[in-house]
């Protein structure tokens, strides 16, 4: 008998909630809506126990939050927290509560519920699914908070532990998704990628086609955008779009794969097709919330890339207003100041550089090169005379660091322009040639075009480049690796190889973006074998 047809006989009145339970179970994947309303019948069903009463509070929450009512999702456990049977279900409870507020974007009380939460975290131990998941949770917020990545790391290495499954039947997926993005914001997105295939290899094996599946390939997409590998970006975004749209429209995984195609195709150069993306989706309603990226951010660079500088002054001041009264002030996390920024070089220079000075300040007290290195970047494109010079120089030496394969790619041209206008080809080829090697690797387009018309401008001859994207590490590099892991400085390493301090520094830049970690991750990185995209699904019959 079908649990449907259970339900219409009907049942006794003792096994009613148990039917409309496993029916809400059946649907979550696919219909969150209908979730809800048999989960809240559930609830309301006399002949229920405490058992089965807080397994459908932790359901109707996450059925509630999958539909982009994060409110109400944490309304459930406002409303539960007081019906927990110990202390143990009460910790859990008051967790996803502060969980789903976080995700808010209407939250009121987002210091206070930060404070709260770095309190609670520090008398933990990390024993126990519950305590882990609230480490989880510091972690996401220190790095949204912009606290220093030691810290960040450090709760998100408790939270880790040995592992954290994508569709345990008891606990969510959003901490184990949340602390995948930690890493990837802390300059370590081999790791946040490793995550995710294990993540999306999980929701495969177990048939789970619904929102796990597309938060998966969405921000499998991201890290792969976030290290400059755009063409698999692309496509990474676009399958979980497909997989997401399947679900519903104007859902978080929905929204998040939307901002992240659309910046992919700003980068790409594809700025026109960005546009016309966006435009097909503006109609849509806004969830409150989506993990990544920013939503109202993106659209912010889209007016910007688009030369609407007014429009994007408009839609990035009003999320800065939001981000700041939050808290969240990591420019790593959502950048809206460095396209603010850009937005105000024309009519107001001087509180341009204010503004990307402001973001320089909380990008070296987050801590990661290449936060500090994007966020010099831009304050060397509002800065005028010998400052600029010495910015971008900077901005390149930072992202050098760093896995921001496509970031590092944009500062090398960016300085060898301003190299070139100042009269010093030989300087501006070096950076020119480098940044169009790095542009091509990217896949972006755009980028490529004017490094070559850049080159021209200078005398020189723009390569045509053939780029292996999957090369493993040279012998050269694995040596030099291995001992930047043992924490060698480049001057160690120099000598003992025979090579200059600066060929050192170019060739462990490299090694960043293989691997994908900064310097911190190296020693881990290496004992961990890279794993590769997921195969891309055949699209589902008719």
């Amino acid at each position: 008998m079908s649990r449907s047809r259970a339900l219409r006989e009907p049942p006794a009145l003792e096994e009613r909630a148990a039917v409309l339970y496993e029916l809400g179970c059946a649907a979550q994947l696919t219909e969150p809506d209908v979730t809800v309303n048999h989960l809240r019948a559930a609830l309301e069903e006399p002949a229920l126990g405490p058992e089965l009463r807080e397994a459908i509070t932790y359901r109707l929450a996450q059925a509630y939050g999958h539909s982009g009512r994060m409110e109400e999702a944490a309304q459930v456990f406002a409303d539960e927290v007081g019906r927990a049977t110990s202390a143990r279900t009460r910790l859990r409870m008051q967790t996803e509560q502060l969980m789903w507020n976080m995700f808010r974007a209407d939250e009121k009380e987002s210091p206070a519920r930060s404070r709260r939460l770095a309190r609670l975290a520090d008398h933990l131990t990390g024993r126990g699914m519950a305590e882990r998941y609230l480490m989880g949770l510091r972690a996401w917020d220190a790095m949204t908070r912009g606290e220093p990545v030691a810290t960040t790391l450090h709760y998100a290495e408790e939270a880790l532990g040995d592992g954290l499954s994508w569709t345990d039947d008891d606990w969510g997926f959003e901490v184990p998704i949340l602390v995948a993005l930690v890493f990837l914001h802390c300059d370590q997105p081999g790791r946040a990628e490793e995550l995710f295939n294990k993540g999306i290899a999980e929701c495969e094996r177990k048939g789970w086609r619904g929102s796990h599946l597309a938060f998966g390939f969405t921000l499998l997409g991201y890290a792969r955008l976030r290290r400059g590998a755009l063409g698999e970006a692309e496509e990474l975004a676009r399958e979980g779009m497909r997989i997401a749209d399947l679900v519903g429209s104007s859902t978080p995984a929905h929204w998040t794969a939307v901002g992240t195609l659309i910046g992919t195709l700003i980068c790409r150069g594809r700025v026109q097709e960005a546009q016309e993306f966006a435009a097909r989706h503006r109609g849509e309603t806004l969830p409150q919330a989506t993990l990544c990226p920013d939503v109202p951010s993106v659209r912010g660079e889209l007016l910007l890339a688009a030369n609407l500088h007014r429009e994007a002054r408009s839609q990035l001041t009003e999320v800065g207003r939001r981000m700041d009264g939050r808290g969240m002030r990591n420019p790593a996390w959502c950048p809206w100041q460095l396209h603010l920024a850009q937005a105000l070089a024309l009519t107001d220079p001087r509180q341009a550089v204010e503004v990307a000075d402001d973001a320089v300040r909380r990008a070296r007290q987050f801590g990661t090169h290449s936060a500090i290195g994007k966020a010099l970047h831009t304050a060397a494109t509002v800065t005028q005379g010998p400052d600029r010079i010495k910015l971008l120089a900077e901005a390149v030496s930072h992202l050098m660091r760093s896995p921001a394969a496509y970031d590092l790619a944009v500062a090398l041209v960016e300085h060898g322009a301003a190299l070139r206008r100042i009269g010093l080809p030989q300087e501006a080829g070096d950076r020119l040639y480098r940044g169009l090697e790095g542009a091509v690797r990217c896949g972006a387009d755009a980028l490529a075009a004017r490094a070559r018309d850049e080159l021209s401008a200078a005398g020189l001859r723009p390569m045509q480049l053939r780029i292996d994207h999957t090369s493993p590490l040279t012998s050269q590099e694995q040596v030099i690796a291995e001992r930047a892991a043992e924490g060698w400085s480049d001057a160690r390493i120099g000598e003992a190889t025979g090579l200059e301090e600066r060929e050192v520094a170019r060739l462990l830049s490299d090694v960043y973006r293989k691997v994908g970690t900064d310097r911190a991750g190296l020693a881990k990185r290496l004992i961990t074998p890279m794993v590769g995209l997921p195969q891309r699904p055949a699209p589902d019959p008719g």
